[in-house]
């Protein structure tokens, strides 16, 4: 588990302030700097392209790490990476060009609701390609066990890119219109970046040469793109459909909820960096033992830390909106939907590298095919009537289903588990610590109350967590601290 915790924690740091920097940005800087109709149409257009990714990558950045480490020669290697390179351009450039023939049909599609998407559509297609590219290089580098600069770019760069943004329109610098199209031009400049990383990690030498189980390989990308597709539709595909059916503010509102939720998923986002390409190397070589060590580890892991994050969230929350503007205050209720699923997203574990990276991918796509469909019924049926509630209400159960189904299967077919007696120890302590202090206030400044509070809990829980030796992990990690 070293490279596993070295790793693992610096992009632990480096996310948090990635995501330090983007809460600014979306609860003060975005807020008071731009119109909700714009900061809406920012949010529609980043949403509507994280969907479309998985299909324009064409599912060869889970390609690469699953088979990666499969391959033993030179010849090989460079064949596989020149393929991995390639493969998207079999879907950009067909849907690229179906695109700009249908331009006129589509952007009257998906601006009958809010006109003001028309003139942006696309830059979705931009957006879509430039992320695309980006998981290509960046599991390049993965796969070389090397994601930490990645993992800088993937969570701070674009950020602190929009900070200078969103002041260079503060201070008339630029206008509103520049500021949409610079927005996509820094996950475009995020990717050529990543691209010339990925190329110094390992120099690419092109060789379009067969591959021993090519078919195996093409037949895994195009079936990961269902997989990927799954994912972000059920993560993403709200906020796509509230511009759809409501008033594309609603989705600025709704954002700024989401991300403020968001955060609990980051010990996830970090430990997967790294999990992800071990999962698949102790799967390549049938490490089953090692594999049961890291499912359980990784959970119980994630679930302390995310579940610290998860009670500074909701124990500040009504603190924190005290701090930002009225009219983004209304989300109470989706950031405690979401809040819980990105908790169900930590306790699983390297659950989902696991099923992704094994021969058992196909029964779970379909499972989440079906989830993906009741996941846009759910949000036609609610969206509405209840506005962003019924789309947060529609994400929870949807995350909340595929998750239990996915710990399931993987306990079906490998008979292992995430959970042990400190999983439970550790939810019972987190519903212990929520009812008894959410209604404990301090009489000051919310920014002085949010300070003292977190305190509070950063005390009680971490030393709960270490007298009860939770995780064997977090308890030397603690002990090397208390040490110094």
């Amino acid at each position: 588990m070293g490279i596993v915790q070295n790793q693992s924690f610096k992009n632990t740091i480096t996310t948090y302030i990635g995501f330090g920097i983007g809460a600014i940005n979306t609860l003060f800087l975005y807020t008071e700097f731009m119109s909700e109709q714009y900061y809406g149409l920012i949010t529609y257009i980043l949403s509507t392209a994280y969907v479309m990714m998985p299909l324009l990558a064409f599912g060869t950045h889970n390609t690469m790490v699953k088979f990666y480490s499969s391959y033993k020669s030179r010849n090989n290697i460079n064949s596989f990476l020149t393929w991995m390179l390639f493969l998207p351009l079999l879907l950009i450039i067909p849907l690229g060009s179906l695109g700009y023939v249908a331009f006129e049909v589509i952007s009257n599609y998906l601006s009958q609701t809010n006109p003001i998407i028309k003139d942006y559509v696309w830059l979705i297609f931009v957006a879509a390609i430039a992320f695309s590219y980006f998981e290509v290089f960046y599991s390049w580098t993965k796969v070389h066990m090397n994601s930490v600069f990645g993992n800088f770019m993937k969570e701070v760069f674009h950020r602190a890119g929009v900070m200078i943004l969103l002041f260079s329109l503060y201070f008339k610098v630029i206008t509103i219109e520049v500021f949409v199209y610079a927005v996509v031009g820094v996950y475009v400049l995020r990717m050529l970046i990543m691209n010339l990383y990925a190329f110094y990690v390992r120099r690419p030498i092109f060789r379009f040469g067969k591959l021993p189980n090519m078919k195996a390989v093409l037949k895994y990308s195009a079936l990961i793109i269902i997989a990927g597709s799954v994912a972000n539709i059920i993560l993403e595909i709200d906020k796509f459909m509230i511009g759809q059916y409501i008033e594309i503010e609603k989705v600025a509102y709704y954002g700024v909820a989401i991300y403020i939720a968001t955060v609990i998923g980051v010990p996830a986002r970090s430990m997967h960096q790294i999990t992800n390409p071990l999962t698949a190397k102790l799967l390549n070589d049938g490490e089953q033992d090692q594999l049961k060590v890291l499912y359980k580890k990784s959970s119980i892991n994630l679930l302390i830390i995310s579940g610290f994050v998860f009670l500074l969230i909701i124990l500040n929350i009504n603190q924190l909106y005290l701090l930002i503007d009225d009219k983004y205050t209304g989300g109470l209720i989706v950031v405690l939907l979401i809040s819980i699923a990105k908790l169900s997203d930590n306790i699983i574990g390297n659950n989902n590298a696991i099923l992704f990276n094994s021969d058992y991918y196909r029964v779970v796509l379909a499972l989440g095919v079906l989830l993906a469909v009741i996941t846009v019924v759910f949000n036609t049926m609610l969206i509405p009537e209840y506005g962003i509630n019924g789309a947060a209400f529609a994400t929870f159960m949807s995350v909340i289903v595929y998750n239990f189904a996915k710990v399931a299967f993987v306990y079906y077919k490998f008979r292992i588990s995430p959970f042990c007696v400190n999983t439970l120890k550790t939810l019972i302590l987190i519903v212990i610590l929520a009812g008894v202090l959410y209604f404990w206030e301090f009489p000051f400044h919310p920014i002085i109350n949010i300070g003292l509070k977190s305190i509070l809990i950063a005390v009680c829980y971490g030393l709960i967590v270490y007298r009860m030796n939770l995780s064997e992990d977090i308890s030397v990690i603690l002990n090397k601290f208390l040490k110094r």
